[in-house]
């Protein structure tokens, strides 16, 4: 028997994030795992500072970042259902980086995850080679199995049967 206790979920709300979502929710349902929904926002302060160098740079960007971080925490808690909550004691996690598979690696260690699930988006071969993979990163980096969905694949996650 698999013994996981907690799942994590890594999402950027795109439709591939989506089937991971769904997937790591039932995966965490079945095991009677822990459910963590992770989603990275960009430090736009230190973007900002980075790109335009220290002269560049006349306001305080903290406000922006927050509402970005309120902004994606509002969203992670919108897909949690109920059943998420109360059965797989679900959390939600914002992480600020711009490196993100290095966030969320992270997050699984000191989480001490047994589980990551991502969403990928299936690019061709000349745009992975171009715009690389957060998810292939991940794969490379984290401290635990890393379970890639594909939303345009196979689905396994199917309703109950009516009983």
């Amino acid at each position: 028997m698999l013994a996981l206790h907690r799942v994590i979920v890594a999402t950027d709300f795109e439709p591939a994030a989506d089937a991971a979502v769904r997937y790591a929710r039932e995966l965490a349902r079945s095991l009677h795992a822990e459910l963590h929904l992770v989603h990275v926002v960009e430090d736009v302060i230190t973007r900002l500072t980075a790109s335009t160098g220290a002269f560049g740079y006349y306001g305080d960007l903290t406000p922006v970042q927050r509402e970005i971080e309120a902004n994606a925490d509002a969203r992670l808690r919108e897909l949690l259902t109920d059943e998420d909550v109360t059965r797989l004691h679900a959390q939600v996690a914002v992480l600020t980086s711009n490196v993100p598979a290095q966030a969320i690696a992270g997050y699984a260690a000191d989480d001490k995850a047994d589980l990551i699930v991502m969403g990928t988006h299936g690019r061709k071969a000349v745009a992975h080679l171009l715009l690389g993979s957060v998810a292939e990163r991940v794969v490379r980096t984290a401290p635990c199995p890393v379970l890639i969905v594909r939303s345009h694949e196979r689905e396994f996650v199917v309703p109950d049967a009516v009983s």
